[in-house]
């Protein structure tokens, strides 16, 4: 009896790894002919597991959604991860799971074996979370707008732009982006035809959501691109356009996509878009990245580094000697 119910669980955390398996294939895996495999899948029918068989030359198996959620079999990295997750989540920008995420995990570490909750609190203890000053998101919005996303669903709501003016949208929604501690919805807009990016916090849904439509090809091919370069375009109070006489490649490891954006020109030049707080703090990045460059615009940054390259050129002179005996 031990010996079955050990097989039974080796079967059902097989199931549960891969969509589908062949018959032939699970009795080599545990060591026993397709006739017990048989077997063993109508006790786990028995057992509320919806198991179903798939049809073709060699016949398989498929573990199936049911109407409630059965025990879930996890290896001791996926345990780890899930309690972590449980965690973060309890401490993160969706509100409305905190609590649901704590009795999670009290579940979880209930029944994990001292190795993993040793591991899982070595994490906790050397991690310090930053407080969070954003905003948060309930989660019954997100789960409204990943809803209409996967089912290509028109989503109408009513939004908040960040100057506090409200409008009604009507929209075709694409994705979801998190970003630090914020949500963005990149969705088309039906009235003013164009992509747009929507804080999510400042959506209200409006229920029931409109007719299906057929999804478009992503803004630049890249929704998480996209958002980037929006925000680093809407994030800092000074922007320039230069042309780097250097290869993109050499200069991508030192341009967040938050701050700038590269575009190669050719194989030793590039085009480089980049926001600051300050034109002093932009001139400055710019000397750090030590290649030559020219200013497209805004005027003023040259005017700032025409006075930099004269403070530059008196320091490099030293101080005035005192001629006088």
């Amino acid at each position: 009896m031990l010996e079955t119910s050990a097989r039974l669980l080796r079967l059902l955390s097989l199931l549960q790894a891969r969509r589908e398996w062949p018959g032939a294939e699970l009795a080599e895996r545990l060591g026993v002919s397709t006739r017990t495999i048989r077997r063993d899948v109508d006790r786990l029918r028995e057992l509320g597991y919806p198991v179903h068989t798939t049809m073709g030359i060699a016949g398989g198996y498929r573990l199936g959604a049911g109407a409630a959620l059965p025990p879930l079999l996890l290896d001791d990295d996926e345990a780890v991860a899930v309690a972590v997750g449980l965690r973060t989540a309890a401490g993160g920008t969706v509100s409305g799971i905190e609590e649901n995420s704590l009795r999670a995990l009290a579940k979880l570490e209930q029944v994990l074996p001292s190795r993993l909750r040793h591991r899982i609190n070595a994490v906790h203890s050397a991690t310090v979370p930053m407080p969070g000053t954003g905003p948060t998101v309930d989660s019954a919005v997100l789960s409204t707008i990943a809803a209409a996303c996967r089912d290509h669903e028109r989503l109408r709501f009513d939004y908040l732009d960040h100057e506090g003016a409200a409008s009604v949208r009507v929209t075709e929604p694409h994705r979801m982006v998190s970003w630090g501690r914020r949500w963005y919805l990149v969705a088309w807009d039906v009235e003013r035809d164009d992509w747009r990016t929507f804080r999510v916090d400042r959506i209200r849904p409006r229920v029931p959501s409109g007719p299906r439509f057929e999804p478009r090809d992503p803004p630049e091919g890249d929704v998480a691109a996209y958002v980037s370069r929006r925000l680093s375009a809407d994030m800092w109070p000074y922007r320039a356009r230069l042309v780097m006489h250097a290869p993109a490649a050499r200069l991508a490891p030192w341009i967040s996509p938050g701050d700038g954006r590269l575009r190669p020109i050719d194989e030793q030049t590039c085009e480089l878009e980049i926001g600051s707080e300050s034109l002093a703090m932009l001139a400055g990045f710019l000397v750090m990245l030590d290649v030559d460059f020219d200013v497209q615009d805004p005027p003023e940054l040259r005017e700032h580094l025409r006075a930099i390259a004269v403070r530059c050129a008196a320091a490099a002179v030293g101080p005035a000697r005192d001629t006088k005996e």
